[in-house]
């Protein structure tokens, strides 16, 4: 990982003095575990876990003699003990090591994740109640649509993020099991209780059946996931992009004091945090992608996978984190303007509002087909008048004068037609079925007119 998006927690996790740290606590936990079978002798047992150490210089050195990290390490951790080292990855095979502690690993990883999704649903959560009644448009096809609230938007997203808080959870079960089968997953030199006694001491699930590797079809679940929220994370973020461009300029990222957004326009003020979070999503996408290839292992086993989990592993945990750490920042100081979003809505002078005014015209007796022909026909009218001045028509002023329309809705109906505050009606219920209003709570309430500005 560039240091440009490395978060030292999770930095260290990955780092080779980890890595041997917890090859280590394997073989410990592999060599008590015979002696409680009794064929380590517990006082060989306790003096391995007394005083095993691992020597990062030594270990590299090694590696360059040996061509082989599992045997550099052992000889490196044999260095700190006497004749008890004979007990050191007694009826292993590299992988047991490897895998399992890879497992501890992925464990620690998951640690920093998912208590860093729990905060950003947190933050999320808490804009999403700020604004449950700040009216703004909805788009679709990038067109206006229908008017919602800007409450509802976040709180789709905390549902969506609590869904990948699942999925995230699921993919840790999968991943944090542990193996000690030995040569092509036998058992033949590491009986199954040997290994059940070694996982539960290092607080893992064993995996039921292996073939010398835990199969790839774990971490490939696990990167996927991760994929998943960054794409999910890349949604969120792209809809702030969108909504931040200036003729819309309805929400805003965080801009600090002293802050440039570039180096030759003074004025700008571009997204490039949410933008950040676009292009970390595709690499994220394209780890899956390699996870998913390494499924495939020739036999019981083979390292092809190897080279690439060096990689992919450290990488795709290490920017999840930085971009979910990222983007909850954007979150908790990003700017709404309400009054910017009434102003959006109300520029199309009332054609958000067809869709109520041709159930009105149903309602009151004119067939469907009758009914949109009318409400079209002065849509189209308001869509395509010159350019913006008082003088424009209006949808509810052409309605208002068209007798096939006054006979059958009066001024008073018209006026409720156009009211923003009937598309609030439902918005409570909403969010209690996401469970962040309980039935007491106060009902929704416009906030467009009475926001502050940029809250």
């Amino acid at each position: 990982m560039i240091p440009r998006y490395s978060v030292p927690e999770m930095t260290a996790v990955w780092t080779d003095e980890q890595k041997f740290q917890r090859w280590l606590e394997v073989e410990v936990a592999v060599v008590e575990a015979w002696a409680e079978t009794g064929v380590v002798p517990r006082e060989d047992a306790r003096a391995i876990a007394r005083n095993a150490r691992v020597h990062l210089p030594d270990v590299l050195r090694y590696i360059d003699e040996t061509h082989h990290d599992v045997t550099a390490f052992l000889r490196s951790v044999a260095d700190s003990l006497g004749p008890e080292s004979r007990w050191v990855h007694y009826g292993l095979t590299s992988q047991d090591v490897w895998d399992t502690a890879t497992s501890l690993q992925l464990r620690a990883a998951l640690d920093l994740l998912q208590a860093d999704l729990a905060r950003l649903c947190d933050v999320v959560a808490r804009r999403a109640l700020e604004h449950r009644g700040t009216i703004c448009v909805g788009r679709t096809h990038g067109v206006h649509a229908e008017p919602t609230t800007f409450g509802l938007k976040l709180a789709v997203w905390f549902d969506e993020i609590r869904r990948q808080q699942a999925r995230l959870e699921s993919a840790r079960a999968t991943v944090c099991v542990g193996q000690m089968s030995g040569p092509v997953g036998t058992h033949a030199t590491v009986p199954p209780a040997v290994e059940e006694a070694a996982c539960r001491s290092l607080g893992l699930a064993v995996a039921p059946l292996t073939t010398q590797v835990l199969q790839r079809d774990r971490h490939a679940h696990l990167v996927s996931v991760i994929a998943g929220i960054g794409a999910s994370l890349e949604r969120f973020a792209t809809e702030i992009r969108g909504l931040q461009r200036t003729e819309l300029r309805e929400a805003e990222e965080p801009f600090e004091q002293g802050q440039t957004g570039s180096s030759s326009m003074p004025h700008k003020r571009n997204p490039e945090l949410c933008e950040r979070v676009c292009g970390l999503a595709r690499l994220l996408r394209g780890y899956a992608q390699v996870a998913l290839e390494n499924v495939a292992l020739w036999h019981e086993r083979d390292i092809s996978h190897s080279s690439a989990e060096r990689i992919v592993l450290p990488d795709a945990t290490g920017l999840l984190c930085y971009a979910l750490r990222l983007f909850t920042g954007v979150m908790e100081g990003l700017q709404v303007y309400p009054d910017r979003m009434r102003a959006n809505l109300e520029s199309t002078r009332g054609l958000v509002y067809s869709q109520r005014v041709l159930l009105a015209l149903i309602e009151s007796g004119l067939s469907r087909e009758e009914a949109y022909g009318i409400v079209q026909r002065h849509s189209m009218a308001v869509w395509d008048a010159p350019a913006p001045d008082e003088r424009q028509p209006t949808l509810r002023g052409l309605l208002a004068a068209d007798p096939a329309v006054g006979e059958r809705l009066d001024a008073a109906r018209l006026d409720g037609l156009f009211d923003p505050r009937a598309y609030l009606v439902h918005e409570d219920e909403s969010f209690r079925r996401l469970g962040l209003l309980t039935r007491d709570a106060p009902a929704t309430a416009e906030n467009g007119s009475r926001a502050r500005e940029g809250s």
